[in-house]
This record gives C-alpha cells, sequence and structure tokens, in this order.
C-alpha cells in the first residue's frame, strides 16, 4: 500500500529533465508521510513507575502533509508545514460492568495529531543543478487528541497540554522540470503530550449488551516517537 502510493507521486512527477531553481523562490509540497511508531501511555499520572511507563505501540502510520517553502538568499529557505496523522488500532482491554460481574471488553485507541512545524534549511554546497541537498531544523507545535472507539461509546478531549518540540532533518529535491521537483526527507522529532478525555457516557451498549464504565473521564500521553519519512511532489514559483 506504502510502496503504490509513493510509485503514483513518483509517476506524476517524473515528466522531464533538465531543471533548475533559477530565479523562482516560492515552493509548495504535497507529500505523503511515513512515520514508523508511535506510543500511547494511558496511565502518565500513576505513582507507580511501572504502570506509568507502560505504553502499546502503532506502527506505520501514512498521512499526507503540507509544505510551503521561501528562498530568503542562494543557500537559505525558510519553511512551514503541517500535516493531518489520524491512526488508531487494538489497544489494552478496557474493563467494565455487566450487572455484578465485570467483563473485559476489546478498545480501538490512537489519536490526531496536527503539528505545524517552522523550519530553516541550508543547501549543501555540493548540491548540483538537477540534486539539491539540504539540512535544516526548527520548532513545532503539536495539536492533538485521544482517539477511543468501541460499541455506541464516544470519547472527546476536555484538556491538553500545549506541545512544543524540535526537529531536525536531511533532503533531497530531484528537479525533474523547471518548477517541478521530486521531494525525499528523513526527520528526526519526538512530539508527545497529554490529555484528559471523557466519555459521553457512563452505560454502553457493547456488542448488544448494556455495561457500565468503571470512570466517566481518563488521562493519557501521546509519544510520536518514530523516524518519519517523506515522498512528494514540489512546485516552484
Amino acid at each position: 500500500m506504502l510502496f503504490k502510493y509513493f510509485l503514483i507521486l513518483f509517476l506524476l512527477s517524473a515528466i522531464a529533465v533538465n531543471a533548475q531553481f533559477g530565479d523562482k523562490h516560492l515552493s509548495i509540497g504535497i507529500n505523503a508521510v511515513y512515520t514508523t511508531s508511535a506510543r500511547i501511555f494511558l496511565n502518565p499520572n500513576s505513582s507507580d513507575p511501572i504502570l506509568r511507563n507502560n505504553a502499546f505501540g502503532i506502527s506505520d502510520i501514512l498521512n499526507p502533509a503540507l509544505d510551503i517553502r521561501y528562498r530568503i538568499t542562494d543557500d537559505i529557505i525558510l519553511g512551514i508545514g503541517t500535516e493531518y496523522m489520524k491512526t488508531t488500532a487494538p489497544g489494552p482491554n478496557l474493563t467494565a460492568f455487566a450487572g455484578n460481574s465485570t467483563v473485559t471488553i476489546n478498545v480501538n485507541d490512537g489519536f490526531l495529531l496536527i503539528p505545524v512545524e517552522v523550519s530553516g534549511y541550508y543547501i549543501l554546497p555540493f548540491s548540483t543543478v538537477k540534486f539539491k541537498f539540504l539540512m535544516g531544523g526548527g520548532a513545532g507545535y503539536y495539536f492533538g487528541e485521544h482517539i477511543r472507539d468501541f460499541g455506541d461509546a464516544s470519547v472527546s478531549n476536555v484538556s491538553r497540554d500545549f506541545a512544543y518540540g524540535i526537529q531536525v532533518a536531511v533532503s533531497m529535491d530531484y528537479l525533474v522540470h523547471d518548477g517541478i521537483s521530486i521531494h525525499s526527507e528523513m526527520k528526526f522529532r519526538d512530539p508527545q503530550f497529554k490529555v484528559k478525555s471523557e466519555y459521553n457516557k457512563l452505560e454502553v451498549n457493547y456488542n448488544n449488551e448494556k455495561i457500565l464504565l468503571a470512570q466517566k473521564t481518563f488521562d493519557s500521553k501521546i509519544n510520536v516517537d518514530g523516524v518519519t519519512f517523506i515522498l512528494g511532489v514540489s512546485y516552484f514559483f
């Protein structure tokens, strides 16, 4: 699935050769982003270090992204980018009550993350007319929420931390035509944020059975700690 996604982007872009930045300063990139892993901590405020550090992982996260860059000198580029990262996976079982007995139910846990990152890039001196190699980094603000899906329950976020972080990246642009490039990038970042979430009700219909949840609110921490790979198309103006 991931290979097919990247292949389509490549075929749409590879239409000519002989390209250069010329007098173009502004670029808009449409990208596919692959993140290797993330973790969700379901007891981040526990006094027990084992419970506090216990997490389940989500891997192979694919999402779209938009990137806008402006070349301020021959060698320096400033950029701002955002993504829409939404993913779920089977999480740890949840304990609830059915009458006078306890039951274990299966839930899907995940998160929504929308980063806004501001970066500076330096065009490395061994770049050529067609191949532009860049190194850069910057800071980001990360907006996110916890997602949980089971039965007819819904979850909303009551409060969240402001999440800030830094990131570094190396990238390469292959200029396939004047004004068009294939963009590839590897990024290292570690955004994390705490969230307090709330169920819309305590009595839930699960597999045609009424169950009672133990608590209406719960805390969690999201940590997107994997390596990020980016592939896309950039248009220069």
